[in-house]
């Protein structure tokens, strides 16, 4: 693997994080978006992100200085992928989005240069004819705080270059992930795979008005011992992408309960901009969510 120059396309919830993580770990990335409005929002994003690599990472200021050296920004796509040897798509998780996107992506990129999806629930077979390179094409999913929560799933499908998977194996290591290769396409991965149906069945509870969110998260958190209650981790994963995923589903089964879901996600949370964790609100209000409290579980 001699990657050196990785390209993130998309600066959301996950596409920051993991821009950060490899620019730590001594790559040069440049973080491609659709605007610089949007990439200056990056930017001040990565100001939280330092003082979250100093508090649980114990990361130098002159680590973190050099972070920021490796960190360029632009929102031309052909300038952002000129030197890429890897470029990490964390676009929407809407499959129009990034068909588009990778139809954008196949016309600029250099021959070199190997494709990467972080999709969480998309499947790289999906997309690989449309990126023009199907045997450089792969999926590298991470999970939410990617600094401590440092899992990467590689999965490719039935054409992607055995040396290709390897390279990116031994990229997600390079920059201090668990890496987690699996052996064949399986829509949701390992982790999404364990952890959708849990959401999933919290909200059935909450929309069929069986418990609140609060009873729920309490209920998961003292039989378990998990730290978190399904809608806390929703709250962290993103409303949009958990309302995303439930629409796709909605709108391919015309599941009733599933349809409820999609109205009341989008009436309660999303019309309102209470997205989670990144707006200050979802189910819970932060900096200082109640499950957050010593006394939740009493």
């Amino acid at each position: 693997m001699n990657y050196k120059n990785i390209t993130i396309a998309g600066s959301g919830v996950l596409g920051y994080q993991i821009a950060f993580q490899t620019a730590f770990h001594g790559f040069q990335v440049t973080v491609y978006d659709i605007n610089d409005d949007v990439l200056e929002k990056a930017k001040s994003k990565f100001n939280s992100m330092s003082e979250a690599f100093k508090k649980d990472l114990n990361a130098s200021q002159q680590q973190l200085d050099k972070t920021r050296q490796n960190l360029s920004y632009t929102s031309d796509l052909a300038e952002a992928v000129k030197n890429a040897d890897l470029l990490i798509e964390a676009v929407p998780e809407n499959p129009k989005i990034k068909i588009d996107f990778y139809k954008k992506l196949a016309k600029v990129a250099p021959q070199k240069t190997v494709f990467v999806t972080n999709s969480s629930t998309l499947l790289p077979s999906q997309f690989a004819e449309v990126t023009g390179r199907p045997s450089k094409f792969l999926a590298l999913h991470f999970a939410n705080t990617i600094w401590i929560h440092n899992t990467a799933e590689i999965m490719g499908h039935i054409n992607t270059d055995p040396k290709v998977f390897e390279d990116v194996v031994s990229f997600a290591k390079a920059i201090g992930m668990l890496a987690l290769p699996l052996n064949k396409e399986q829509p949701g991965y390992i982790l999404n795979s364990l952890l959708v149906p849990l959401l999933g069945a919290a909200t059935d509870l909450l929309v069929n008005k069986v418990a609140d969110p609060e009873t729920i998260d309490k209920t998961w958190m003292k039989a378990t011992g998990a730290p978190l209650g399904p809608f806390a981790i929703l709250d962290v994963v993103g409303i949009t992408t958990a309302y995303n995923i439930t629409k796709m589903a909605a709108d391919s089964t015309n599941d009733e309960l599933k349809i409820k879901t999609v109205k009341y996600l989008k009436e309660n949370f999303i019309d309102k901009n209470k997205l989670g964790v990144s707006t200050g609100e979802g189910f819970y209000k932060y900096p200082n969510p109640a499950y957050k409290n010593p006394d939740f579980l009493n």
